[in-house]
């Protein structure tokens, strides 16, 4: 199709954009390598065809926004056939009579799919671009109060019309190109929408059609060759770098745990992220894997009351920080800056409830809640900064090794009158329960335990508790970012489990079971642990405990983030539930999209800042679908909900744990 002087023009513009992606590529190579650690390959291989599942089905964006994601993957789809398209239509241009796919059942099929998909990209972006700049949802935009480059609030607007308009150009005039073809040649009945535009230039004479199918060749190709030295520049680079993700994420027993800090390696200087260059190799990736669609920062609860976190911002600030300085620091270049004056600020630091609900929502695999982790561990443990409400909680766990400051002699009051045996009476249970700092030490939630302890009771369970041997398990420490305080209870915990040898552990609270199951065999803790809301299922489903399940309420469950989103256990409680005949109703934010109680990052130990507090906002919503009561499984979502209820009145509905609804409705034998 091409002449030989446009065949060597073409090769030279080829050369020329092949020299410029491999200078960007290259420089992106080069930012990626100055983060801490190196990524495991070895995932690449037996991820392989998880990652092209994911990256073709673009499951995870279907989890929310379905209108959109409808356009997006109409887009996506058709981007994705354009790689065969582009190719063919080079290979095409340079070799005379040539069909790529040739001219059988393959070759109508390949064209009759890129008339459909060229179609679906032109309707999919035009309506995703009248969505940002006509209809301009709230959801795509950043609250003014937000730290945020100053280039981003007008530049994210400007890349997304650069390349929404770059897509339609690209496409619509290969589009064109097509019908120009047809127009020349014929009818194709496996180009149906393209031979409906042909018949437009039935009046056109075959040197008019000869010259406007060089010019939409030239022009649909060429932009191709003028976008790919801005496309590593722009979001759009997403397209290779999600795919990478999805292959190199590392691997985790849960998406809270946190990677172990050596505090034995003295030559180490810096615990923490202080600047760009302390952060992992995965974290400089994950702002050229962002699409900016805002996600996460949309289900963000501390985002959603007013705080001055945004999840997004931090993955954008980074992006745009490595705009401007990503070519000095790739040569090797220190930043100066420490991370929280341009990536979000100290309070937005504090304000994170690692509930992972931005790590779950992410359609890329990005993780923002590890950036905030590690900051936080660098404000903590190299500046000696944190939120002075913490001191209480800090000096609790230092000195009476739980963070509500009561002495170990009270670690059993919550027991008394209760059969309730300490691992010394038996020394060889099936089960050691870890009742927790919350269940041993808060008044509310001691009913919890002592309710769960007649469940155990009722049904035989040989157990033991540690009695005045437990101490904080260190949720509270290391999500607050005190990581060495957290080492030093997790390693004590950890030598005095090994020696028990516990066959099984119970916790009735999330954060513990997260902590002994997830985090613990960093320090050499492996270990059976079980939720109580699982443990009670296996005791229903067994038989060993039998309820009455008459007269039971409306009853509506608040999935705890920590049981939830970080361990996938949503079936378990409401099995619980409704094995003891409640009506269970959903809330609007439900099983993965739960929203926080507000109590975790160690958040329960201060005072919100914002517009609104999480518990009372969790809370109407739970007042929405009419429940008479509010089922937990974890002692923080108690005691934030059951704040909540009081500050509802009377009339709210009540918070209960579910294993106090079970034992209100045990059948006692004999």
């Amino acid at each position: 199709m091409l002449t030989l002087w446009e065949k060597v023009l073409f090769t030279l513009a080829l050369l020329a954009t092949a020299y410029a992606a491999y200078v960007a590529v290259d420089e992106l190579v080069k930012i990626i390598s100055r983060g801490q650690g190196k990524p495991d390959w070895g995932l690449a291989a037996r991820r392989l065809w998880e990652a092209f599942v994911k990256t073709v089905t673009l499951r995870p964006t279907w989890k929310m926004r379905p209108i959109p994601t409808i356009f997006h993957a109409m887009v996506a789809w058709g981007f994705m056939y354009y790689v065969l398209v582009n190719t063919g239509d080079i290979l095409e241009g340079y070799i005379p009579n040539f069909h790529f796919m040739g001219t059988g059942a393959i070759g109508n099929y390949y064209r009759l799919g890129a008339d459909i998909l060229s179609v679906g990209v032109l309707i999919g972006m035009t309506a995703l671009l009248i969505r940002r700049f006509i209809i301009k949802p709230k959801e795509l935009s950043i609250r003014e109060d937000i730290m945020l480059h100053p280039k981003a609030r007008t530049g994210i607007n400007k890349d997304s019309l650069i390349v929404g308009l770059f897509i339609l150009f690209h496409v619509g005039f290969r589009f064109l190109g097509q019908s120009f073809a047809i127009a020349h040649e014929g009818y194709d009945a496996y180009q149906p929408f393209a031979s409906a535009v042909a018949s437009l230039w039935s009046g056109m004479s075959p040197e008019a059609i000869l010259i406007a199918r060089h010019l939409t060749y030239w022009i649909a190709l060429g932009l191709i060759m003028l976008f790919i030295p801005y496309f590593p520049r722009s979001k759009h680079i997403h397209l290779f770098f999600t795919p990478l993700n999805f292959l190199l994420k590392p691997e985790r027993r849960s998406i809270g745990e946190l990677d172990p800090l050596d505090f034995e390696d003295e030559s180490i200087e810096q615990f923490g992220a202080t600047k760009l260059e302390d952060l992992s190799w995965k974290q400089l990736l994950d702002p050229y894997a962002c699409i900016m669609c805002l996600r996460c920062q949309e289900v963000c609860p501390a985002y959603n009351t007013g705080k001055l976190l945004s999840p997004a911002a931090i993955e954008i600030n980074k992006r745009y920080f490595l705009k401007d300085f990503g070519k000095e620091f790739a040569k090797g270049a220190e930043t100066e800056q420490p991370l929280w004056e341009y990536v979000l600020p100290e309070e937005a630091v504090w304000a994170c409830t690692s509930c992972g609900a931005c790590v779950e929502v992410c359609p890329v695999g990005n993780e923002p809640m590890r950036d905030i982790m590690d900051i936080r561990r660098a404000l903590v443990l190299m500046e000696n900064t944190f939120p002075k409400q913490w001191e209480t909680a800090f000096r609790g766990m230092e000195r009476t090794m739980n963070p509500w400051n009561v002495p170990p002699s009270e670690r059993m009051k919550w027991a008394e009158g209760l059969h309730v045996p300490t691992i010394e009476e038996n020394p060889n249970p099936d089960v050691l329960w870890w009742v927790g700092c919350a269940a041993a030490t808060d008044a509310r939630a001691q009913k919890v335990a002592r309710a769960f302890a007649k469940i155990l009771n009722a049904a035989g369970v040989n157990y033991a508790v540690l009695g005045e041997q437990e101490t904080c398990c260190g949720d509270s420490a290391r999500r607050s970012g005190n990581e060495y305080l957290f080492y030093e209870l997790a390693t004590a915990n950890v030598e005095m489990l090994n020696e028990i040898k516990p066959k099984r552990i119970v916790t009735t609270c999330p954060h513990g079971f997260h902590t002994l199951k997830n985090e613990y065999p960093q320090f050499g803790g492996e270990y059976d642990v079980v939720h109580h809301s699982t443990f009670i299922e296996e005791l229903l489903e067994q038989g060993k405990i039998k309820i009455d399940s008459d007269g039971m309420e409306k009853i509506t469950f608040h999935d705890p983030c920590y049981l939830g989103r970080h361990n996938g256990i949503y079936d378990a409680p409401r099995f619980v539930l409704e094995k003891v005949g409640a009506d269970l109703v959903e809330m609007e934010h439900t099983r993965n999209k739960s929203f926080c109680c507000g109590a975790g990052g160690a958040q329960i130990w201060k005072e919100e800042e914002g517009t609104a507090r999480i518990n009372l906002t969790r809370f109407a919503e739970a007042e929405k679908t009419g429940a008479d009561t509010v089922a937990v499984a974890c002692p923080f979502c108690m005691i934030m909900l059951n704040d909540a209820s009081k500050a509802a009145g009377e009339d709210a509905p009540q918070v209960k744990d579910i294993a106090e609804i079970v034992a209100e409705h045990l059948v006692e034998e004999g």
